[in-house]
């Protein structure tokens, strides 16, 4: 899902958007490609995203149910971007175009080390009625 050789940087309150996605009038984010299709961004939190949205008259809506993904294996950066990109593939099968990662663990399992990601789907939109990509 991710470039090779390209180091990934997650943690908890980490936000990721979909490129493409249409954002109101002046607004950026300011984000890190992490794939051709998503970056991570930078320059603003969840709260720093949600008001100036919302000073917009744009929603930044949180699905309820969160989406958990695992990846075993010995390099740490490969479990990583392989659980952050099978989110994200459930994150799209929702039509969603955000993701707020709410949980980053790393353990191991009888000697084999994996990485447990568990993310809300969150949307970008113009409107209150949830529309989907």
């Amino acid at each position: 899902m991710f470039p090779s050789g390209v180091p990934q940087t997650f943690q908890t309150g980490t936000i990721l958007v979909e490129d493409g996605t249409v954002l109101p009038g002046a607004m950026a984010l300011e984000g890190s490609a992490l794939s051709q299709e998503w970056r991570s961004v930078l320059d603003l939190d969840r709260m720093g995203i949600e008001a100036q949205l919302a000073k917009a008259g744009w929603t930044f809506f949180y699905m309820a149910g969160e989406v958990k993904k695992f990846a075993f294996g010995r390099d740490v950066g490969k479990r990583v971007s392989a659980a952050v990109g099978r989110v994200i593939r459930d994150v799209q099968g929702q039509r969603c175009n955000c993701l707020e990662i709410t949980h980053l663990a790393t353990r191991s399992f009888l000697g084999i080390p994996y990485t447990s990601v568990a993310a809300h789907p969150r949307h970008i939109q113009n409107g209150c009625q949830f529309r989907g990509r």
